[in-house]
């Protein structure tokens, strides 16, 4: 009895042993693929399912640094679609909107952790920045980001005008309505594409560089395949989705999916388990990942 007593509390310890040790040992690794984390809101009053608190912003973030995720920037990772390599585990951190929020609350988190970050706006929020029920990043505040060191953070587009819905369809997408009902597709064009190119101007001026305009993240999540054709002939290269997936170079440059980590239900540990089991399904074909106009 004793001996088999002795047996038991043996293989007890080593199984706790064995359980401590994974559980402080960083999850799997992965290579050649980012993990593109979306954000909105971060707001330490505002509620809603796009807001975060500045307490889990952080609280996420250094998460996954001690998990051994490395944090990447914008041209990072588009030398990375590039062909060029990215560390083991990278993340890339997205935000939409452009709210003063960003700057409020995120940017000084994000300078604390040494963490780079991308903020799509919607540039005609620049001529009236506390017009929006939410207020927006001012010019002011994007040359201080801009400035804060060479790279490390970015603004993008998010449409110049087109972050509404009309009815269920969005902006970009949608045929809206005109004096004499629907407009035609030579209408439609016009207007994204006038959009597009006022977008992509108003980032040449705040980067003071004519190849400023880079990327774009869909208002919504919502494009078609014409408005991707405007959008790149605007000069955009990359355009990000709301498809929760990894990044890989096999996934169209134009529909870049994202993981969400904006909502106030993700804990830093379900956040680093999305990932992880998103890591898992890179190698399926990449296919039509659009989100349907309803």
């Amino acid at each position: 009895m004793t001996r088999k007593l002795l047996t038991g509390l043996l293989v007890a310890v080593i199984l706790i042993s064995l359980l401590e040790l994974w559980g402080t040992n960083p999850k799997q690794t992965y290579r050649d693929q980012v993990a593109v984390l979306m954000y909105h809101h971060v707001h330490d009053t505002d509620q809603s399912s796009s807001t975060v608190s500045s307490a889990l912003f952080r609280d996420q973030l250094s998460y996954l640094k001690k998990q051994g995720y490395t944090f990447i920037s914008l041209s990072e990772f588009i030398r990375f679609y590039e062909g060029a390599p990215v560390p083991e585990k990278a993340v890339l951190v997205t935000f939409d909107d452009g709210y003063r929020s960003f700057y409020d609350y995120a940017f000084p988190i994000l300078k604390e952790l040494d963490i780079p970050a991308v903020n799509f706006i919607v540039t005609q929020d620049l001529a009236a920045p506390d017009a929006p029920s939410i207020p927006a990043l001012s010019r002011e505040n994007i040359r201080e980001l801009l400035g804060y060191r060479a790279g490390m953070f970015d603004v993008q587009c998010h449409s110049n005008a087109l972050h509404y819905k009309a009815g269920r369809e969005g902006a970009l997408t949608g045929r809206l309505e005109t004096g004499g009902g629907p407009e035609n597709e030579a209408q439609y064009i016009e207007r994204v594409s006038q959009d597009s190119q006022a977008c992509a101007q108003r980032l040449q001026e705040l980067y003071g560089s004519p190849d400023a305009a880079k990327a774009y993240a869909y208002p919504f999540g919502i494009f078609s395949d014409t408005a991707k054709s405007l959008i790149r002939d605007a000069g955009f290269r990359y355009a990000f989705t709301i498809v929760s997936e990894m990044a890989t170079r096999s996934s169209n440059p134009m529909e870049i999916p994202r993981i969400n980590a904006g909502n106030p239900s993700i804990k830093p540990e379900h956040l680093d388990k999305q990932i992880q089991l998103r890591v898992e399904r890179v190698h399926k074909p990449a296919g039509d990942r659009s989100v349907p106009v309803q």
